[in-house]
């Protein structure tokens, strides 16, 4: 359910910028304005991010090997933060220098104006109009399939938290897509009012402004998921009261958690098991422990490794 959610928001994402990134750019080639130029690489960067996504997904599918024991779903992060880095030097660094010399050109005296073919000037604002439009669908889009999943929690809770890389990058840059609409259609409109430069280069600055800031956001929480990353709490309680309701399993005296993708979860527990138990019966507390944490969490797959023990404590107690 997740995995296709986050493909359905993704092809969204993608029909929306491809087509935005040719109009852009067409819009660019007719005006000179660099606002347009630097929303057309967003939208083109966008556009291949979402294709790294999808790759991304399809590569973390793999089976199992002898050399990757635990499979590839991590792989689907690798993907992710390779997105943030994209999204940080093809968007947000052209963006800043485009302004840069943009901004340049209008205090040397050679950018007055905001176009060459000045009598195309209702073309960007034309495109950026349809554009806020149909990025809006894609958030729409975005918004949705992510409500599935975030249940109660914030918007930035479920960004920080979301263990699936996909969702919390297509609303981001869905996000940033919408928000660099308006300072794009900022510049370009008080250029065409004030048939100057500048303002075309201060909304391409702030364009990337924004995008680099997006981009550093999402380096953060990918890092934090390729570092390896617990489970939810909500998930390692439930996981902890299975394995101590099953049979002949006293406490769990220790519990760790580790997310080998998305949807996989590794489960190392130390279980504390009655003194006088029989290899047998330890055997089949195992068992039990094992199909009672996996009913307990069935949207995740888990992999579990207990060790049975002699609850220290309890013996101490009970030899005082």
């Amino acid at each position: 359910m997740s995995h296709e959610g986050s493909n359905k928001a993704i092809l969204a994402a993608l029909g929306a910028n491809l087509g935005i990134a040719i109009s852009k750019f067409l819009a660019f080639l007719l005006t000179g304005m660099s606002s347009m130029l630097a929303e057309s690489i967003h939208s083109a960067a966008d556009s291949g991010n979402q294709l790294l996504l999808l790759v991304g997904g399809k590569k973390a599918q793999r089976k199992a090997t002898s050399e990757h024991p635990f499979g590839f779903g991590r792989e689907r992060y690798v993907y992710g933060f390779i997105v943030s880095v994209v999204l940080f030097s093809v968007g947000g660094l052209f963006a800043l220098y485009e302004a840069y010399h943009k901004w340049h050109e209008a205090h040397l005296g050679h950018g007055e104006k905001p176009g060459v073919h000045q009598q195309w000037w209702w073309v960007p604002i034309v495109i950026l109009l349809v554009a806020i439009a149909l990025e809006g669908m894609s958030f729409r889009t975005a918004v949705n399939e992510s409500n599935v999943l975030r249940g109660e929690s914030g918007w930035r809770e479920f960004i920080r938290g979301a263990k699936a890389p996909e969702l919390p990058v297509i609303l981001l840059e869905d996000f940033a897509a919408l928000i660099g609409l308006v300072f794009a259609l900022f510049g370009v409109g008080l250029a065409v009012i004030t048939e100057n430069a500048v303002w075309d280069a201060i909304g391409t600055g702030l364009i990337g402004v924004l995008l680099v800031t997006v981009a550093v956001v999402l380096a953060i929480e990918m890092k934090s998921l390729l570092i390896g990353e617990a489970a939810a709490p909500a998930k390692v309680t439930a996981v902890r009261e299975a394995l101590e309701a099953a049979d002949e399993v006293d406490r769990v005296i220790h519990l760790k958690t580790l997310h080998l993708g998305p949807e996989e979860l590794l489960v190392a527990a130390k279980i504390a098991v009655g003194t006088a138990d029989s290899g047998r019966v330890i055997a089949a507390a195992i068992n039990d422990a094992e199909a009672r944490a996996r009913a307990a969490v069935p949207d995740l797959k888990l992999v579990i490794f207990l060790e049975p023990d002699i609850d220290a404590a309890a013996k101490d107690a009970s030899t005082t």
